[in-house]
């Protein structure tokens, strides 16, 4: 019984975000967006926004040969801007003059950039001066707003042109390397990026490295450990049935993720640890598993056999509910080459997208799958002895302070009442584990108490709370219209998109951007610093991902001061030097900065 218990817990945290998610905070009532001038901010809460790509459809054609339309059709109460236009045409690598040819629009006094032209209902635009033969890459970008209030990033669309057929395909975008300098990550022509092979080589990286993750690594090493010693199954077959439980999780959740976004839905990778339900049932289960592993409960065999009856009867079983394990509690982490593999993938038909996450899954199980295939490697690992439960409890003190930092996350998504609720689950998931026994009173009261436990959940004191810091002393909440303010002031800026959930975002914060070498840099070179908080839903946060092709965080992005100059996006995982090289091509002053 307690094994299906735990796969059901299992399957629900992979599962149910997609219906939560349906039913919370509607795609743009951000606390970010702008709010009509003379209406209250919070007239525009019920409101629902369409995404950017449906509120503007573009359509690109040859109205003749070197003569290109650019057609949008707006949706009603949606406006485009007529300085927003930007338009760029090249060939291998290289620019291509042409002429954007724009007709007047409306004149309009914007909130934000004063006295402007706009377009309602539709903007024709010509692009003319293309050469007559030849294949270009081109890229239109605009920028529009909604009457009711909410303003989107400038958002580029890219096409392919066959000049001499007269032929125009859409393409998508994704991030490479520059070559000017190899640690810093630049938006460039989305052809030049590599093909679906290296798209999965590097899903399959980023999955090794998910290994090494704190949340990972003390459930994997006692797995291993666990049919390393395991004489009575294959040690192959364990690999394998491992291997299929992550696989086939990460397709689950890429299932979920490709529908909802074609559904219409502003999320991307981490979306589920935007709930704080979620993040409060992935508490419960670091706290549980924490307690197996220090001894104070048995589940079956073990919490890291994924449901003892199931483990006892086979312990291939065991492996396979492990990998869902892993997966689940792999979800708080982005490792190094996921973020270009992921964003690749959200732009392409399901099933290329799924088969990008499956290699991500593959690339997790690998170690595991290597260790289970090598026996000389397996006979390396120490036999069975007091070591190994002295090891277990050790491992279980990372898991508690996994707990402790998720409901820290909680109280930054719900409020101390949220966080309160959460350590009383915790206290009703222990007394549940301790009441548990052979007498039927006993067991009744105990499935009470995990029934009161699992309740929390579902209590309006864990819905998200607009508890974000607007604004500090070194840097700038962000919004659309802080951003564009800042460029079309010729600032330099420096974006941080970050979230108390993803670790990797509070590593890169604490051990590079708040050493007061880079503060002292930022300021030295005139950068405005800009954090975005995508603790808690913001479709404006999610629409700025996924015009840098991004589908999940952190993402670091350095703007010059020339607003017609791209952003260059930074790598995930930062340090000193890469950060102090990006403040150097962007910053106001001559002087060069130096990394101290």
């Amino acid at each position: 019984m307690r094994a299906v218990f735990f796969a059901l817990f299992c399957t629900l945290l992979l599962l149910q975000p997609a219906s939560v998610f349906a039913n919370t905070e509607p795609f743009g009532t951000s606390t970010n967006a702008a709010p009509v001038p003379g209406m209250a901010a919070g007239m525009v809460e019920d409101d629902e926004f369409l995404p950017v790509a449906q509120a503007y459809q573009l359509t690109a054609e040859f109205d003749a040969p070197g003569e290109l339309r650019l057609y949008w059709e707006i949706a009603d109460a949606y406006y485009l801007y007529r300085h927003g236009f930007q338009v760029a045409l090249s060939a291998n690598g290289a620019t291509v003059a042409s002429e954007l040819l724009i007709p007047p629009g409306l004149e309009k006094d914007d909130e934000y950039f004063g006295r402007v032209e706009v377009y309602y209902n539709y903007a024709d635009l010509s692009l003319k001066n293309i050469p007559a033969t030849g294949e270009f890459t081109l890229t239109v970008t605009s920028q529009g707003c909604a009457d009711a209030g909410l303003c989107y990033p400038p958002y580029s669309e890219y096409f392919k042109l066959d000049a001499q057929q007269l032929s125009v395909t859409k393409i998508s975008s994704i991030g490479t390397q520059t070559a000017q300098n190899p640690s810093i990550v630049a938006i460039v022509d989305p052809a030049a990026s590599g093909s679906l092979l290296y798209m999965l080589l590097l899903a399959m990286m980023g999955g090794v490295i998910l290994n090494l993750m704190p949340c990972v690594f003390p459930v994997l090493s006692l797995k291993v450990l666990a049919f390393a010693n395991d004489k009575n199954h294959s040690q192959v077959t364990h690999g394998l049935a491992y291997a299929a439980g992550v696989v086939i999780s990460f397709v689950v959740v890429a299932a979920v993720l490709v529908s909802l976004q074609a559904a219409g839905e502003a999320i991307g990778w981490g979306f589920h640890l935007q709930s704080p339900w979620f993040v409060t049932a992935l508490a419960y289960l670091f706290f549980v598993m924490g307690l197996s592993l220090s001894g104070f409960i048995e589940l079956g065999s073990s919490l890291m056999n994924a449901g003892g009856g199931l483990a006892q009867k086979s312990g291939y079983n065991g492996s396979f509910f492990t990998g869902i394990l892993a997966t689940v509690v792999a979800s708080p982490c982005t490792a190094p080459f996921m973020g270009t593999a992921l964003g690749y993938a959200v732009t392409q038909p399901p099933p290329i997208a799924l088969l990008v996450f499956a290699a991500l899954g593959v690339g997790m199980a690998l170690p595991v799958l290597i260790l289970s295939c090598s026996p000389r490697l397996l006979n390396k690992i120490p036999k069975p002895g007091a070591w190994m439960e002295n090891l277990k409890q050790l491992l279980a003190f990372p898991l508690y302070a996994t707990a402790v930092w998720l409901s820290w996350v909680v109280g930054k998504q719900a409020g101390v009442n949220g966080m309160a609720l959460l350590l009383i689950g915790c206290v009703l998931i222990t007394l549940a584990l301790w009441l548990w026994s052979e007498k039927l009173w006993q067991r009744i009261v105990s499935a009470a108490c995990a029934a009161l436990a699992i309740a929390i959940l579902t209590n309006p004191l864990m819905n998200p709370t607009d508890s974000k810091a607007r604004h500090s002393d070194d840097w700038h909440a962000y919004s659309p219209q802080t951003l564009a303010e800042l460029r079309a002031q010729g600032t330099p800026v420096f974006l941080n998109i970050t979230a108390d959930w993803c670790i990797t975002c509070l590593a890169n914060e604490e051990i590079t951007l708040s050493t007061d070498d880079i503060k002292q840099a930022i300021k030295a070179a005139g950068v405005a610093y800009v954090k975005g908080d995508w603790t808690n839903r913001d479709p404006l946060i999610t629409a700025l991902l996924k015009e840098y092709g991004r589908t999940g965080i952190p993402l670091y992005v350095a703007y010059p001061g020339d607003k017609q100059q791209p952003g260059i996006v930074l790598p995930q995982i930062l340090s000193k030097d890469i950060v102090m090289q990006a403040l150097n091509t962007i910053a106001l002053n001559d002087d060069q900065l130096t990394s101290r």
